[in-house]
């Protein structure tokens, strides 16, 4: 990948939407993982207002850590850059006793899990209200088009996404050409929405560079058949994720009402 070229393109692309839009600028929710810091540092060298929103429920402090270290050298480095915390924990916690429960455990907690990505969005728009910005996903190629690995309608509902067609490995290069900071490049990937250490790959069952090469061998036409062991078993895993979360890739379905009976 050329990267530097990769990088221009996607700011040039920022800004010229945001021109088009008439917009000011951008919100970016930054959660200290490697997506959001680079999807900030592309927003930040446009020149263009940009927003960088904390949102911490329970969060570890070492992504808080991160996050707030990116954050620092964003607006060290940047004019434009300014930064703002919405601590959503007790709201998390309200919205918890407000709800109906279950014996389901683990529906119980994927629900919550997503219940957090949801108030997060909710928030970014709020402050893309109130400033006349952008909601800036941050997802890349694997997650958003290979696994779905995303939360529809949370970290899924934004208004434009710059490096959604970068695979996971692709992000890790423009974030070292943009100069991220070490800790955010060495850290192991996690969304962080269950309170725990559980981390990207104990969710998926495979490392992104896997997910890459499964993907890869798909848009090839490449099925089980041709594949033995492990290779097997991680283009099996990409095969159930890619079809059981067809739901977040697709247009919402609508159903066609025939003229004859309108």
């Amino acid at each position: 990948m050329k990267t530097e070229k990769v990088a221009e393109h996607i700011i040039e692309w920022l800004k010229e939407y945001a021109n088009n839009a008439h917009i000011k600028g951008f919100v970016v929710g930054v959660s200290g993982g490697i997506d959001s810091a680079v999807t900030a540092s592309l927003c930040a060298k446009t020149g263009l207002s940009t927003l960088c929103v904390e949102m911490p429920i329970h969060q570890a402090e070492n992504q808080v850590k991160r996050g707030r270290e990116l954050i620092d050298a964003l607006k060290n480095k940047y004019k434009n850059v300014n930064a703002t915390s919405v601590d959503l924990t007790a709201t998390f916690e309200s919205f918890k006793t407000t709800v109906p429960t279950s014996d389901n455990t683990s529906k119980v907690n994927l629900s919550l899990a997503n219940t957090r990505a949801r108030l997060r969005m909710t928030s970014l728009y709020y402050l893309a209200g109130l400033h006349g910005y952008l909601v800036v996903g941050t997802g890349n190629k694997v997650e958003d088009f290979g696994v779905g690995f995303y939360t529809k309608y949370g970290d899924g509902g934004v208004d434009l996404s710059p490096i959604a067609d970068l695979m996971k490995s692709e992000v890790y290069q423009l974030a070292s050409f943009l100069e991220v900071p070490e800790s955010i490049q060495k850290a192991v990937p996690t969304d962080g929405l269950f309170g725990d250490s559980r981390t990207d790959e104990d969710q998926l069952g495979a490392s992104y560079d896997e997910l890459e090469w499964a993907m890869k061998m798909q848009d090839s036409n490449k099925n089980e058949e041709d594949f033995i062991g492990r290779e097997l078993e991680v283009f099996k895993i990409y095969s159930r994720l890619n079809t059981i979360n067809q739901h977040k890739m697709v247009p919402i379905p609508i159903c066609i009402i025939p003229n004859k009976i309108k």
